[in-house]
């Protein structure tokens, strides 16, 4: 009973020092031109080797079952997300977005680890997991051969609000300051993203400056590119990463670093009917990973949500006439 305890334990652990030892190699320095975190060589590669570890380590009898190969590693994972942002090696918010691919890629390496015990010799089995285990390292020469696109991609959003233009149009150039209680951003507030603050525009026109502050030192620096009053307003955004608190954001997420920013928006208003109104809220965002397609979906939600929160904002101060 103590062996099999001890062999279970085991089967949990040596996956979780695996992936925080790789973890750490690829955020090494020296190896910078090589290894990255925000790669598929790590998101792919780590949670494979895990699932195998976990399943080559378990014994037979466990092993016999599809149910625990699939669902064992996952213990693993969990345990190494437990550690990693309790070390402050990855944030809650990066590790919500990538883990739905540690899970199923752990599933899958666990898969092939029973596949390989049923099916191969011992030395078969030791040449297998040497290359899974190496398999990160492996694929990162060769995924740095292949240069990471910046994509751009919009997010829209809108609210139609019962009140005059001129009223609505007041709130969406300058936001006064917003109380907590106000703030409805129900995905960033639970990912622990700066929540809003207030907007500032120094002119109404095209030149004009507007800052849209955020918590945690987030600033959008905004500068007016098209102004028809009380109609639309177009602005580019420039954000200063260096100014954003570093326990605000996690590296891999924060906008204006190396793999996402916000580029521009758009207010843009149109009268629906005599007491209603439609404002149109776009921006604009890049990507540069390896994995734009996966990571764009999280970046809409998450722009989205943000948008969305300002729009309920001016909405609900409209139409109680603040």
């Amino acid at each position: 009973m103590k062996r099999t305890f001890v062999a279970l334990l085991a089967a949990v652990l040596i996956p979780v020092v695996y992936a925080g030892a790789t973890r750490l190699l690829f955020d090494f320095n020296v190896l910078q031109g090589f290894t990255a975190v925000m790669s598929l060589s790590f998101l792919i590669g780590v949670p494979l080797a895990m699932g195998y570890l976990a399943i080559a380590l378990s014994g037979e009898k466990q092993t016999a079952g599809v149910g625990y190969c699939l669902f064992a590693p996952w213990v693993s994972v969990f345990a190494f997300m437990g550690l990693s942002i309790l070390f402050d090696m990855e944030g809650f918010a990066c590790w919500i977005m990538v883990l739905p691919i540690f899970l199923i890629v752990s599933s899958i390496g666990g898969l092939i680890a029973r596949a390989v015990k049923r099916g191969k010799s011992r030395r078969s089995q030791k040449l297998q997991g040497t290359v899974v285990l190496f398999l990160p390292l492996l694929m990162s020469p060769l995924e740095k051969l292949i240069p990471a696109e910046t994509t751009r991609y919009e997010a829209y959003t809108y609210a139609d609000i019962h009140a005059s233009r001129s009223n609505i149009w007041h709130h969406v150039t300058r936001v006064s300051t917003i109380a907590e209680e106000e703030d409805h951003g129900y995905l960033t507030r639970w990912l622990g993203f700066p929540r809003p603050i207030r907007a500032e525009l120094n002119y109404s026109g095209v030149g004009g400056s507007r800052q849209a502050m955020f918590s945690k030192g987030l600033v959008f620096n905004e500068t007016v590119r098209q102004f028809e009053d009380l109609r639309m307003m177009r602005f580019t955004i420039k954000v200063d990463p260096a100014a954003i608190r570093p326990s605000a954001m996690d590296k891999h997420v924060v906008i204006g670093g190396a793999y996402f920013d916000v580029l521009d928006g758009t207010y843009l208003l149109e009268k629906t009917n005599d007491s209603t109104c439609r404002l149109h809220l776009y921006s604009h965002f890049t990507l540069r990973t390896t994995f734009n397609g996966y990571a764009a979906w999280w970046a809409g939600l998450i722009m989205k949500d943000i948008q969305n929160n300002i729009l309920g904002i001016i909405k609900t101060r409209c139409e109680l006439h603040l």
